[in-house]
């Protein structure tokens, strides 16, 4: 029996090239579910290159992936993401859809409504289910050009949840927010990685601040090499994070939360 085989995500030994240029080298990441893993280095250190991956919209030049059970080079890799969510704050919205829209369209992972598609009841309940999880059940009529970041933030998040994904791709989820709306997307986060036991994430960031508490592994990448990986309170330590920045930092964790500052 393959000891792998109920992970959500599994990258063995994996590089990445382009252009000549090495962006990432001998990454391995096994994500199983129920894990909300936290990938976090510098710029250019090959964060979104991973995620691109991750997210089934690139191949690796050398190594493995199997995303939800699928080898990647093996598999219809559009028909894969429509089983994964990502959410990526910069998605753009042209038309003016309310909060409930938006989640809607996450059925057909389109930037509007799809007219060929009927939406059932249960399919409107279930956005709704989705707001109300987020906290955002008092915006579901308000119109995205009108939302808050943090407001979209959250929307976003619900509609990657649409499908029922076992996998959730959080990429930087909290670049732009303030103080009040970054904390509310991180408790929103944590309650909703409470509340479904069995998705998988893996939540992108370059600040130990962003992270939820919920957070249970993590990787550290400097160079497109990986510098820590595994129970976040093994990976995210002053020593690591020192390294992986390369600046002398001291990491403290309060209450859940992590931060770090000068040593």
């Amino acid at each position: 029996m393959n000891p792998h085989s109920d992970a959500v995500l599994d990258a063995v030994d994996i590089d990445v090239v382009r252009g000549g240029r090495p962006l990432l080298h001998k990454v391995s990441l096994r994500v199983s579910p129920g894990e909300h893993w936290a990938l976090l280095g510098p710029n250019g250190a090959g964060k979104s290159t991973l995620m691109t991956i991750l997210g089934a919209r690139g191949h690796p030049t050398m190594g493995t992936v199997d995303v939800l059970g699928k080898r990647l080079g093996r598999v219809d890799m559009r028909e894969l993401r429509t089983h994964i969510g990502h959410v990526d704050p910069r998605w753009r919205i042209d038309v003016p859809l309310t909060a409930h829209e938006v989640v809607l369209t996450g059925l057909t992972n389109t930037p509007e409504l799809d007219r060929r598609h009927t939406y059932s009841d249960a399919e409107h309940r279930h956005a709704d289910d989705l707001l109300d999880l987020l906290g955002m059940s008092a915006r579901r009529e308000s119109v995205w050009p009108v939302m808050s970041q943090g407001e979209r933030g959250r929307t976003l998040i619900a509609r990657a949840l649409m499908p029922r994904p076992a996998l959730l791709l959080l990429d930087e989820p909290a670049t732009g927010l303030d103080l009040a709306a970054r904390e509310k997307l991180l408790s929103s986060i944590d309650q909703l990685r409470s509340e479904v036991a069995d998705l998988a994430s893996v939540l992108v960031t370059h600040h130990l601040e962003d992270l939820p508490a919920s957070t249970s592994h993590a990787m550290l990448l400097r160079d497109g090499e990986v510098v820590a990986s595994g129970q976040v309170d093994d990976a995210l330590t002053s020593a690591t994070i020192s390294m992986c920045f390369d600046h002398e930092v001291q990491v403290r964790r309060t209450g859940g939360r992590w931060s770090a500052v000068a040593a």
